[in-house]
This record gives C-alpha cells, sequence and structure tokens, in this order.
C-alpha cells in the first residue's frame, strides 16, 4: 500500500502534521499513520503511549474537531493510525485552510479560498449578495428582453405586470431585498464595474494560433453579450455559403445559430 488520496506515513509525530489532518478534514477524509517511513514499513514509536494520550487533545484544541486515534501493532512493532473523517463544514487551522488533494497537502488562498468556503456552505458564486449594487444597476432592456425569450419559449413563469424587483425576486435573483451576483451578471448596465473580467475575446486567425489576423473585445451583461456575440460572428467572423433559390439569394451560415448559442453559453474556448 503507498501514499494516496487519503492515506498518509509519517515515521514521527510532529505538531506541523496537524495541517495534514486538516487537509484530510476538508477533503475526503483519510488517515494518518505514525511510525511508518515513506516505504510503508513500521519503524516502531517509543512514545506511543504518551501520543495516545496528546493527539486527540491536541486536534481538538488546534480544529474543534474529533479523531480517533488507534494503536495498531506489526509484527511487534508499535505504530499510530489518525482516522480522519470529510467534514461538511470548513476546518481552519489557526485560521488557515488546507486540503488534501493527490498525495499532497496545499494550504487555500485568494479565489481557491472563497470558492472553497462557498462550497461547504452549499453556495455556488454567483449566489452570493453583492452588496455594491442597486436596482439602479439593472439594464431594465436587458431584463424585458430575458422575460420575452423566456415567454417564447415557454421558460418563464407568468410575470405580467409586475416590476424589476418582483421580477428579480421571481427568478430568484434577490435576496432580503439585495441583488446577487447573478443577476449582475445577467442584466447590469456595467457588469464590469464589479467584475472585470466579464468579457468575451473573439479573434480571427490564419496558419497557426501566433496568426492573429483581427479580434474584437466586446463586454456588457450576459444578455446582451449572448446576442452580440452571434451578431459579431456571422457577419464579421464566419463566412456564409451563398446559394440561391430561383432569383432569391440565400446566405447559409457557416455554423447553425443554436450551435453558436451553446458555444457562447459554455465557458470554453472556440477555435475558428
Amino acid at each position: 500500500m503507498s501514499e494516496r488520496q487519503n492515506i498518509e506515513w509519517k515515521q514521527n509525530w510532529h505538531d506541523d502534521y496537524l495541517k495534514w489532518i486538516c487537509g484530510f478534514a476538508n477533503a475526503q477524509g483519510g488517515a494518518i499513520y505514525i511510525g511508518k517511513d515513506d516505504n510503508g514499513y513500521v519503524a516502531h514509536l517509543t512514545n506511543y503511549q504518551k501520543l495516545l494520550e496528546d493527539l486527540p487533545n491536541k486536534i481538538r484544541n488546534a480544529m474543534g474537531i474529533i479523531c480517533d486515534v488507534n494503536l495498531q501493532e506489526e509484527k511487534g512493532k508499535k505504530f499510530i493510525e489518525i482516522a480522519v473523517q470529510p467534514y461538511s463544514v470548513p476546518v481552519s487551522l489557526r485560521g488557515r485552510y488546507y486540503y488534501r488533494t493527490g498525495s499532497t497537502k496545499m494550504e487555500l488562498t485568494g479565489v481557491e479560498l472563497n470558492e472553497f468556503l462557498l462550497k461547504k456552505a452549499g453556495k455556488t458564486w454567483d449566489d452570493v449578495i453583492e452588496e455594491r449594487a442597486t436596482l439602479d444597476d439593472i439594464d431594465t432592456e436587458s431584463l424585458t428582453q430575458f422575460v420575452e425569450d423566456g415567454m417564447k419559449y415557454g421558460r418563464m413563469p407568468e410575470v405580467e405586470g409586475f416590476s424589476t424587483i418582483q421580477i428579480l425576486d421571481k427568478l430568484n435573483l434577490i435576496e432580503n431585498g439585495k441583488l446577487k451576483r447573478a443577476a449582475i451578471i445577467l442584466f447590469a448596465k456595467n457588469p464590469n464595474r464589479f467584475y472585470p473580467s466579464i468579457q468575451v475575446r473573439i479573434g480571427r486567425f490564419g496558419k497557426d494560433s501566433a496568426d492573429l489576423r483581427f479580434h474584437e473585445i466586446l463586454e456588457g451583461n450576459l444578455v446582451y453579450l449572448l446576442k452580440e456575440v452571434q451578431a459579431q460572428l456571422n457577419y464579421k467572423f464566419l463566412t456564409k455559403r451563398i446559394e440561391f433559390e430561383g432569383m432569391r439569394r440565400l446566405e447559409i451560415d457557416e455554423y447553425p445559430t443554436i450551435a453558436l448559442r451553446e458555444m457562447i453559453l459554455i465557458p470554453n474556448t472556440f477555435i475558428l
């Protein structure tokens, strides 16, 4: 048996290994074996009795969690198993958060930490309230367009006569009278004022990815981008095949409109 996602071997105990326990608790759980070398062979612990007494309290006092600390024996040699259960709430060690991935322990910071805490709280990034936003930031034309499209395809509840705030509430885009991030992404007049990376870049390449012939950068809310990106692709970046029906000229799109729509809505790179 080798070290892996939920197994870690340590020849002797060091308080720094509390980070590994924290990482297991925040991930899928696991076990740390104290008294085994890097090859998994039992090295024998001479202080196992003291560790059995100290470790449960040390873990609880440092992180507020309970772990099973078990004495094991192999060929007359003693070692300790610390069994860590996965926790549904975030576990921190002195204000820092660790996570077990593969056979390594990593400290979560920045965006990774934010996403981790949201996930543990049962929320997603777009479901968080945007404290800086007000109803004045909502583009009512975009909201109206969204409602009309939704009603046309039967994907929108009845909202006739509803105010802007009532429609947003119906769409679950408001909480306690405050806009969620999703409302900003979908309908804001200037979503980049809140999140500068909301943009779509379109480029036309020649022989390879280094041969950029021309490009456009589009910014705006998702309702606007969905319409404008398709327009830019069809009228500037994609060629159209010309056919005739009698005297009538037909321009056939290079890609079906529905395919372009799906490409825009899925967050991946599309190479022309």
